[in-house]
């Protein structure tokens, strides 16, 4: 009798023990980490190589959870039932500039033109190879090896990239965006419009929203703010010489030479006999820096959309109704764009590059990329010009990491 109770209890040992790691698996996995990469909880500076979407056709991760955006659209919907004409109090929803966003906005446009001058500037001493199939860019004499080219024929090369000398545009990217004269009354830009509607690099035109005055794109500055009536917004401000300065403007697609020739502060242009390339690249990274954190702080309170399967950004409380989308699935949706809530990423292209240690070493191998670190082009291109290098992108950079030797490949686990 013994021994039968006692065989019992070992053949059911190997359930307790399966139960046991399901009990130990379920309660632990809100606090268990399974990333590829190390925890970086413990060091805030620490980032890593950013892995681009493998599958085009899937759509942008939201920034926002979506039971977060439902419940701001249930309370918005509530609130519209409850006081269905009521005046809007908070900027910039009321037609009104926020104040302390206004200083902040000059501070970002005016360190995007110290951007651009310092690297038109730069790429005479530090040469850029960008791929003449794909948005590929290489901060180097010579391209690198590694084959991660996406373009025309690229399997028939192997995926390897064709070089060719790159520019200014190719270092840093500034999607464009149609400009809004009123951003409140008129918010949106139809399809019949869409040549008509001038269409400025998105950043410049958050910039003008915000309260920076540009010549050539004026926008309507309200005194007193617009009023809610069953969700839609009127304005009872009357505004002498509206209709004669709308007939006034230029209404034509502006390209990069013609925004960076706009009214400028004599002050923010850098000195032409600055020969001082150390100093010239400090300036020019302090200046990518402000820029991106004055960005974040205007996107707190400015609305930036961005279409969720296509580079396509609008700044304003909504996105456009042209139909140019030709992104995955956008025959369901008759050409229109998926708008969603953009990131910084959205606005100003980093355009992530590989890390050079030497600009005279041998080309980057294919074999050797798990062992390479990335960073932002504009962040690269001023390091090689002699800039230090920022502490939250010495990790991605991968500078603690020593590459094998073509002859140690082999030794390497």
């Amino acid at each position: 009798m013994q021994r039968s109770s006692l065989l019992l209890q070992i053949s059911q040992l190997p359930k307790l023990h399966c139960r046991f790691n399901q009990a130990y698996f379920f309660s632990s996995g809100k606090t268990q980490n399974f990333h590829s990469f190390p925890d970086n909880s413990g060091d805030p500076t620490y980032s890593d190589v950013p892995k681009p979407r493998t599958d085009k056709s899937q759509r942008k991760p939201y920034p926002t959870p979506m039971k977060e955006l439902i419940k701001r659209a249930k309370q918005e919907k509530e609130l519209r039932k409850s006081q269905p004409c009521r005046l809007l109090e908070h900027p910039p929803a009321n037609g009104l500039l926020v104040p302390e966003l206004v200083d902040v906005a000059r501070r970002v446009y005016r360190a995007r033109e110290l951007i651009l001058s310092g690297l038109s500037k730069l790429l005479q001493f530090i040469p850029v190879q960008r791929c003449r199939f794909c948005y590929e860019v290489h901060i180097g004499n010579v391209g690198h090896e590694i084959r991660t080219c996406t373009g025309p024929k690229s399997g028939s090369r192997s995926a390897t990239h064709v070089w060719r000398k790159g520019g200014v545009g190719d270092v840093i990217f500034f999607p464009k965006c149609f400009h809004l004269y009123d951003r409140v009354g008129k918010s949106r830009v139809v399809h019949d419009e869409r040549h008509s509607a001038p269409r400025i690099p998105a950043i410049l035109e958050l910039c003008i929203q915000a309260g920076v005055d540009v010549e050539n794109y004026p926008s309507k500055r309200r005194t007193k703010p617009v009023y809610s009536i069953e969700g839609r917004i009127v304005d009872f401000e009357s505004v002498a010489g509206v209709d004669e300065m709308e007939t006034n403007l230029s209404f034509g697609n502006a390209d990069d030479t013609e925004v960076d020739v706009l009214r400028r502060d004599p002050n923010s242009e850098l000195n032409a006999e600055d020969t001082n390339l150390i100093e010239l690249s400090t300036r020019t990274l302090d200046s990518w820096f402000e820029m991106i954190g004055g960005l974040r702080k205007i996107m707190e309170k400015y609305n930036v959309w961005t279409c969720g399967y296509c580079p396509e950004v609008q700044v304003g409380p909504k996105g456009h109704k042209v139909r140019m989308c030709r992104a995955s699935k956008h025959q369901s949706r008759n050409g229109l764009h998926a708008w969603q809530e953009a990131t910084i990423n959205d606005l100003v292209g980093p355009n992530y590059v590989w890390h050079v240690r030497d600009l005279n070493s041998p080309p980057l191998r294919n074999d050797l990329k798990r062992y390479y670190g990335k960073a932002p082009a504009v962040v690269e291109l001023c390091v090689q010009a002699g800039a230090p290098v920022p502490d939250q992108y010495r990790s991605m950079m991968r500078l603690d990491v020593v590459p094998p030797e073509r002859d140690e490949v082999d030794l390497v686990a």
